[in-house]
């Protein structure tokens, strides 16, 4: 209204006024509503070609958007099992702090099986003192059998150097008696030895392993015990959160609740300007937003980020080829604003949806020389255009209220 309005005053006012003082044509006589066209042809032509140029040179270098959202993150209360819940530790809508438990699922099987591992590696201990008697007993074996093969060992060496100085005084039977009696005490020794190994090796490799391998079941018992245990891994709200003894959780299917952290969302916005404002948005761009939820205020902002790519181009692989065409939604850019000054969004609440428009500045630029002569004047001009979208958004704040509550959709 206010471009069409400053383009009549420089096109069709002149237009008349020479028709009227120069032509000596008179409105409602040479000129009326049905000569109108025909003689303000020239102004009304000019008017209109100078209004779209305005409305594209304002609408491009001062973007306008009604998506603008101050997002906030949101933390699903998840066990790591799935298990009936045994004991509630807070409750809806109630404020936690980092490290506070939130619930505990049943634990009776994981207790069984800690309570298992313990009698198992009680049973090893004892199995290993029983090992070490053993092996005493072995060791004991070993001394006795030695001292047996040893005593016949010297009973066939005397009975053999009898027989070699007379043959009459031992016998043949005799002296193969005595050497089958070494030979089965040598295997007796054999054995004992071999028996003592073995309960050396189960002493030192076996029992130590099977052990290990309890304390490893116990503390697997104990760990999935704390793990039973929901504790909130920072500080934040429990919102949906109507758990109830004897409830069933399930980290895939049924979450307990919902964890809003603290000071998500606050002073930071993120607004989705037109594709075409890629080249006019940039770091230190100067934002105003109005917001619903804080009505008649227009608050500064500033671009601190310009993200990169355009979300609606994202290709995720799949087993069908993508078709361009299918991709109804072009995409906006997203820009991350906040507050030109602290405090100034504080009473807004996180995911308040808000309108907004950008002005493009380009002071710094011809400071610095990069812009000169007549296109520094021209930019001068674009960037002077602003105050039409300054004035729209301060309207809007005004009409906002009386738009929802008088007038809703």
């Amino acid at each position: 209204m206010l471009e069409l309005f400053f383009s009549a005053l420089v096109t069709i006012v002149p237009d008349y006024l020479y028709r009227r003082h120069k032509q000596g044509k008179r409105l409602g006589h040479e000129i009326n509503l049905f000569t109108v066209w025909y003689e303000l042809r020239w102004g009304i032509t000019a008017c209109a070609v100078l209004a779209i140029s305005l409305l594209t040179i304002i609408f491009y270098f001062h973007p306008t958007t009604s998506n603008v959202t101050s997002l906030f993150r949101t933390v699903s209360i998840l066990s790591d099992r799935p298990g009936r819940v045994e004991e509630v530790y807070v409750s809806d809508n109630e404020f936690v702090r980092a490290g506070d438990a939130i619930f505990r699922l049943d634990t009776q099987r994981q207790r069984a099986a800690a309570e298992t591992a313990r009698r198992r590696i009680a049973e090893v201990d004892a199995a290993v003192t029983v090992a070490r008697s053993e092996l005493l007993a072995a060791e004991g074996n070993i001394t006795a059998a030695e001292s047996q093969l040893r005593q016949a060992e010297d009973e066939l060496n005397r009975r053999q150097s009898l027989s070699e100085r007379n043959q009459n005084v031992v016998s043949e039977q005799e002296i193969e008696r005595l050497r089958l009696t070494v030979e089965g005490l040598q295997g007796t020794l054999q054995a004992s030895k071999a028996q003592r190994d073995a309960i050396a090796g189960r002493l030192d490799t076996l029992l130590p392993a099977q052990r290990a391998s309890a304390e490893a079941a116990l503390a697997q018992a104990q760990t999935e015990i704390e793990k039973s245990t929901v504790y909130a891994g920072t500080n934040g709200t429990v919102r949906q959160f109507k758990l109830k003894p004897g409830d069933l959780v399930n980290p895939i299917l049924r979450p307990a609740g919902i964890l809003i952290p603290e000071g998500s969302g606050r002073g930071r916005f993120q607004a989705g300007f037109g594709q075409i404002s890629a080249q006019v948005l940039h770091p230190g761009t100067i934002v105003e937003i109005t917001c619903a939820s804080k009505p008649l205020s227009v608050i500064p902002m500033k671009v601190i980020e310009v993200q990169a790519v355009i979300a609606s181009g994202q290709l995720r692989p799949s087993d069908q080829l993508i078709d361009i065409q299918d991709r109804a939604r072009p995409g906006t850019i997203l820009t991350i604003i906040e507050p030109l000054y602290a405090g100034h969004a504080d009473h807004v609440p996180p995911g308040s949806r808000c309108i907004g428009v950008a002005y493009s500045s380009h002071e710094k630029a011809i400071k610095a020389g990069e812009i000169s002569g007549f296109s520094a004047f021209l930019s001068r001009i674009v960037d002077g255009m602003g105050i039409a979208n300054a004035i729209v958004i301060r309207a809007q704040s005004l009409l906002l209220p009386v738009k929802i509550l008088v007038f809703p959709n």
